[in-house]
């Protein structure tokens, strides 16, 4: 069977990932699904290293590679340090286009105190669009490591900002002129542009304002697949199950026009920029409040439960099982269509 665009099936995933043995009792954390970053022992210290491409963005791919991989390091309690950055650029590619990508990955890595500290570029026949892949080291001391599977029975389920953030912003970028054909209104376009910095699409405030408010048992950040995946990631590494309400799960104006316009679920749709954390219910109270006193959006969405698997969804005084995306909605959009690239 021919495998899409996008992600991985998380079943052939959990296949393949299930046949990696580890010999090194240093490796904490190893590959795993749900959680965000790899943890090794390091001396006094956690090493943790993470690797993440942008494929979907044509500009601002320097921007976009700082951001995902710093989001991954900040769920697991790390802080970031040093980033090695493979660019695969396609046969055109002019000196000043390069150069604009080596600004913007220069640029955001300053602003997150990362060190560029190698990497690899390159023409690549073959391919149609650049390519940017970061592997980002970060460390932490033993006692912040934070894993997705840590959840605990009983836990508040908080959602930071909204879903569907990164994707609305690529789809407004990408898709202008579609967009206007169906009839969005070009404010709202012009506005989903702009929320690739405002809401924005990292979590690192967030994450790092939720450690030093109360205990945090599990963070994640939901990319490919949306929340939808993003809690399914979740129930699975821990073994537990959820239960969600549906009407406490912000969608942005934004998102909903352009995802009702192009036949997209908003909850399948590629969102940075949201944070899924856990932590008990006492904890969660003052957790809220420090959101809000910093201007964070934040919301409990559900809880967590030994009571059952999966993820149950309760919308409009109905509960059902959340429905599941085999990859995200931004991939099966441009799969779907042929797309002009702005």
């Amino acid at each position: 069977m021919e495998i899409k665009s996008g992600k991985l099936p998380a079943p052939l995933l959990q296949k393949l990932l299930s046949k990696i043995k580890h010999v090194d009792p240093r490796v904490l954390v190893g590959p795993k699904l749900g959680e965000d970053a790899a943890l090794i022992e390091f001396g006094d210290k956690i090493l943790a290293a993470k690797t993440d491409p942008i494929t979907f963005a044509t500009d601002l791919i320097g921007w976009y590679l700082v951001q995902v991989n710093t989001n991954d390091l900040a769920v697991v309690g790390a802080t970031p340090r040093w980033m090695l950055v493979t660019l695969l650029l396609p046969e055109g590619t002019n000196e000043q286009q390069i150069t604009s990508i080596f600004s913007d990955l220069t640029k955001a890595a300053k602003s997150q105190n990362i060190a560029l500290i190698g990497g690899h570029t390159e023409i690549t026949s073959g391919i149609t669009r650049s390519i940017a892949i970061g592997t980002l080291l970060g460390e932490l001391d033993s006692k912040d490591a934070i894993k997705t599977a840590d959840i605990k029975d009983g836990d508040a389920i908080i959602l930071t900002k909204g879903i569907a953030i990164e994707g609305t912003s690529l789809l407004c970028r990408e898709n202008e002129n579609k967009l206007l054909e169906l009839g969005v209104n070009p404010n709202i376009i012009n506005t989903g542009k702009k929320m690739l910095f405002e809401p924005g699409i990292s979590v690192r405030t967030d994450a790092e304002l939720a450690r030093k408010t109360v205990k945090v048992n599990s963070m994640h950040d939901p990319t490919e697949g949306g929340i939808a995946t993003g809690l399914e990631e979740m129930a699975s590494a821990s073994g537990l199950g959820f239960n969600i309400d549906s009407s406490n799960i912000v969608i942005y104006k934004e998102s909903k026009i352009v995802c009702d316009a192009l036949g997209l679920n908003p909850l399948g749709l590629i969102s940075s920029g949201a944070l899924l954390l856990t932590t008990s219910a006492d904890n969660a109270p003052k957790l809220l409040s420090a959101f809000h006193k910093n201007n964070i959006i934040a919301n409990i969405i559900g809880t967590a439960t030994k009571q059952h698997k999966g993820v149950n969804v309760l919308k409009d005084g109905t509960v059902s099982i959340m429905e599941s995306f085999d990859r995200d909605e931004l991939a099966r959009y441009y799969d779907d269509n042929t797309i002009s690239h702005q």
